[in-house]
């Protein structure tokens, strides 16, 4: 077992800890809100009163951070992890950020002697709360070897996408097609009440046929459906339309900087946008099918 920091604990990264504790793992936390220091403490993680000090005597150090400048700064910033840890620490990031602060953080690690891995994650606050996340993993093989025992005390499914960065390019890509997706079927169903087609009739049809996808099957848009979906508990968030707004966004970053076309994944990032932007941001990100039927 080892001893472990980790590095932002709210909704995601609080119950990812919880895991790790459960596996045995000595556990010392910090985050920036004291809420979550509570709920972390409750659950067996050490608190510490700054990433630093929580990495001092880390063996791996595991980062649930909100965006690109956040993992830089936990990194390299002064007083921060890289200048903490001793030689030889693991660093995983979780966090859902820029393909280009990844690899620039990761580079910094190796210029210091470290491993590093970028790990974003799908699954949810459910999958992390159940230890049944999907990991898509960018870094070197040798890094990925090391970080993989402690990514499957908090996940399922753990991916090897590459060099570092092709974490980060996998969860992007992912979310885009996932967003995409949503809208589409959100459109059908609002197309087929218009024409008098019943929901389930459409979905019996539809989730049996071309148009099958995750979207669909999972995570069905309209009631009764399916059962476990956020349609049917007035669109509580398991994912919120702002998680997948920044998703989109990012992706659109990358495509930009890169000089891929997406011209849906930009229609889809408007989209969100505009739902966010209306005061819905913290639904779940299926309930645009509500902005869709001009609810």
């Amino acid at each position: 077992m080892a001893n472990v920091a980790f590095i932002g604990l709210g909704n995601m990264g609080g119950p990812m800890a919880a895991n790790l504790v459960k596996a045995g793992h000595r556990v010392a936390g910090f985050d920036m809100m004291a809420e979550n220091l509570d709920k972390a403490k409750a659950a067996g993680v050490t608190v510490a009163v700054s990433a630093a000090e929580a990495a001092r005597d880390a063996e791996v150090v595991v980062t649930m951070l909100p965006a690109g400048q956040h993992v830089r700064d936990v990194y390299t910033g002064s007083g921060g992890v890289m200048a903490a840890v001793g030689k030889g620490a693991l660093l995983i990031d979780c966090s859902t950020v820029d393909v280009e602060s990844a690899r620039a953080v990761a580079k910094a690690a190796d210029e210091a002697g470290l491993d590093m891995v970028d790990a974003p994650v799908s699954g949810g606050v459910g999958g992390a709360t159940g230890g049944t996340l999907t990991f898509m993993v960018g870094g070197g093989d040798a890094a990925f070897q090391r970080a993989e025992p402690i990514l499957q005390a908090m996940g399922k499914t753990i991916v090897h996408a590459g060099a570092s960065g092709t974490g980060q390019a996998a969860k992007i890509c992912n979310n885009m097609i996932l967003g995409i997706s949503m809208i589409a079927v959100s459109e059908a169903f609002v197309l087929a009440k218009s024409l008098g087609l019943d929901a389930q009739k459409l979905f019996d049809i539809a989730s049996k046929s071309s148009g099958q996808c995750w979207s669909m099957t999972s995570y069905c848009p309209v009631p009764g459906p399916v059962p476990t979906s956020p349609a049917n508990r007035d669109y509580q968030a398991g994912f919120t339309a702002a998680m997948m707004l920044k998703d989109l966004r990012l992706a659109q970053q990358a495509a930009s900087q890169s000089g891929a076309a997406t011209p849906l994944g930009a229609e889809a990032a408007s989209l969100y946008a505009l739902f966010c932007n209306g005061g819905r941001s913290g639904v779940d990100f299926s309930g645009i099918i509500k902005m869709i039927a001009g609810e």
